[in-house]
């Protein structure tokens, strides 16, 4: 395993929801600011969500009010509520994790969100 490993993609209707949670290396997590990325068939990978160290949080025009992103700080875990999912939300959602204390970027593998009418 990498130091970011996600889950909790799937199929899901139209107004529904999913949860998708990244597990976040211990070794990083404490340092790390954390996001949520997606990439839609045939378009490019863009910010979902985020996190800092802190708590604070930014998310995409697009899934605002929609989205909530949170830490985990006992589990190690960045999570991605998504409700009231659209058939636009379909994508490859990537975990993502700047390490403050190495410098280094992380991605995870990626996990399929499919919304369907």
């Amino acid at each position: 395993q990498g130091e970011l490993v996600e889950s909790g993609g799937g199929l899901v209707q139209a107004g529904g929801s999913l949860r998708l949670s990244c597990g976040v290396s211990t070794s990083i997590f404490s340092s790390a600011w954390v996001a949520w990325y997606r990439q839609p068939p045939g378009k490019p990978r863009d910010l979902v969500a985020a996190i800092t160290t802190g708590g604070l949080t930014n998310y995409a025009d697009s899934v605002k009010g929609r989205f909530t992103i949170s830490r985990d700080n006992v589990k190690n875990t960045v999570d991605l509520q998504m409700n009231s999912l659209k058939l636009e939300d379909t994508a490859v959602y990537f975990c993502y994790a700047h390490s403050w204390e190495r410098g280094v970027d992380y991605w995870g593998k990626g996990t399929l969100v499919t919304v369907s009418s």
